[in-house]
């Protein structure tokens, strides 16, 4: 399976856009190659260089197996019209929280899992609880990773 952004190469920039710098918004995302039984999909988007911890930026679930894509700017709302879930991120609320590194140059990896089920968790879930519910689903995962540093910073 792969996963790819038209915003950014992997390994490359993540336009400010999509960052705490501009408008916050997610970037769109694709994806091929999900393998037959999948039944939904899951993402998670975090920095692990931030200071003290990973930091989490999206944590997203009950994407439909029929999917290969999220547009940019996916609402931040915890439940959106196809079923797709989003959870709590670091930031304390639901839905896509862009890169916003107090300095240096952190790196933002955007992991896509498929899965042989779909999930039944609350709004409230977080990276850990949706990590745990992953476990004995995952049929394959993908990942992309991009840069970002703060000007001046």
């Amino acid at each position: 399976m792969q996963i790819r952004s038209p915003a950014f190469a992997s390994g490359g920039a993540i336009p400010a856009m999509h960052t705490c710098d501009g408008a916050d918004t997610s970037p769109a995302l694709s994806w091929t190659g999900a393998p037959s039984g999948t039944r939904s999909f899951a993402l998670i988007a975090d920095d692990p260089d931030a200071p003290g911890k990973t930091w989490v930026h999206w944590v997203v679930w009950n994407i439909p197996a029929s999917a290969a894509a999220l547009p940019q700017d996916v609402p931040k709302k915890a439940q959106l019209p196809d079923g797709t879930r989003q959870g709590l991120t670091d930031f304390g609320r639901a839905g896509y929280g862009g890169p916003c590194p107090p300095s240096g140059v952190h790196r933002y990896y955007f992991t896509l899992y498929a899965l042989d089920a779909a999930l039944e968790l609350p709004a409230t879930t977080t990276k850990a609880a949706l990590v745990k519910a992953l476990e004995g689903h995952v049929l394959a995962e993908a990942q992309l990773m991009g840069t970002y540093t703060r000007a001046g910073r």
